[in-house]
């Protein structure tokens, strides 16, 4: 398992994006602004949020169509959680307002980069379980091993509901 410092150093330049990225996209909307005027500007960062969300919605069902389809062939999904997961975050970066987030939103619902990012990110997960750093737990079902598990807590609920303290 990492070492906290690692997690709190990993949560500390999520905390500076989070904080840096609204700043530095206004910023960006007032440079706009002053060259193509303010209400063009307001105009395309509603129309980028339009656009982007009908895109978001209409790459959700296409990839929905394609899960039913491959499952209904008795096939794995060619795209697969991830490229959901990436459409949703795109989504939700369209409808903040920003240039920044705007086109970070494209990028991941646009099929082509975001198969990029998806295989980026799967090398990148690849990567960390590989070292160890991330570790799969799985709840039901067959465990995908067979060796037990030292630091695992049994969260079943026992088969007698009543309360145990009465």
């Amino acid at each position: 398992m990492p070492p906290r410092e690692a997690y709190d150093h990993d949560v500390g330049k999520l905390f500076l994006l989070a904080a840096a990225l609204p700043l530095l996209d206004l910023w960006l909307l007032f440079r706009i602004g002053r060259s193509i005027g303010f209400w063009p500007a307001v105009a395309f960062v509603l129309v980028m949020g339009v656009v982007g969300a009908w895109l978001a919605r209409a790459e959700g069902f296409r990839v929905l169509r394609s899960w039913q389809a491959s499952l209904a062939a008795g096939r794995l999904p060619d795209e697969g959680v991830l490229s959901g997961v990436l459409i949703l975050v795109g989504a939700a970066l369209l409808v903040l307002p920003g240039i920044i987030t705007d086109v970070l939103g494209l990028a991941l619902v646009f099929a082509p980069t975001r198969r990029l990012v998806a295989a980026g990110l799967r090398r990148r997960i690849a990567t960390q379980v590989a070292a160890g750093r991330v570790r799969v737990v799985t709840f039901g079902g067959v465990a995908p091993t067979r060796e037990p598990v030292e630091d695992a807590i049994d969260v079943t609920p026992p088969r007698d509901h009543r309360r145990l303290d009465s």
